[in-house]
């Protein structure tokens, strides 16, 4: 059975580099999950989150074949009960006098916050782990979702384990 597996690797902050490891899952034919990539601590290099679903072997074959790649310094598959692991959800939904207080509610219990009001739309900022993402956005589904997105997965490892180049 496929195991969501999550992937962090360190690159080289230079252009192209995501194209190519990207690049190798499409050639392989594995589908990426999610995809998060931004700056480290350290300006030269670039941080790459990947999610991804498989057993074992895929797991394996995709570590070998990112390690190949040239601008790839470190990769680690990240064991899920020792990293911390979040999402960001921007999300608007219909705003109408009917709805407003059930939202704003739904907006208090899943501590996330209102970032844009109008009279007919309600923007909320959310930040967790999927599974709460998840059932926010089955939560407000009936009133009506005008527009959403997400960020994919960050993750990163639980006291001093550091991945570095």
């Amino acid at each position: 059975m496929a195991k969501q597996y999550v992937i962090g690797a360190i690159v080289s902050n230079i252009a192209g580099v995501l194209s190519r490891v990207s690049g190798m899952f499409t050639r392989r034919g594995f589908n990426i999950d999610s995809l998060t990539v931004g700056e480290t601590e350290s300006g030269e290099f670039s941080r790459i989150t990947i999610a991804f679903h498989g057993d074992a072997d895929v797991k394996d074959r995709i570590i070998k074949q990112l390690d190949k790649i040239h601008d790839v310094k470190a990769v680690e598959v990240l064991d899920s009960h020792e990293t911390v692991t979040r999402e960001l959800l921007l999300i608007k939904v219909k705003n109408s006098p009917e709805n407003r207080q059930d939202i704003m509610t739904a907006v208090e219990i899943f501590r996330s916050k209102i970032v844009d009001y109008s009279p007919s739309s309600l923007t909320i900022e959310l930040t967790g782990e999927v599974t709460k993402i998840d059932a926010f956005i089955e939560l407000v589904k009936p009133y009506g979702i005008m527009e959403m997105c997400r960020t994919g997965i960050v993750a990163i490892e639980r006291g001093e384990n550091c991945l570095k180049a």
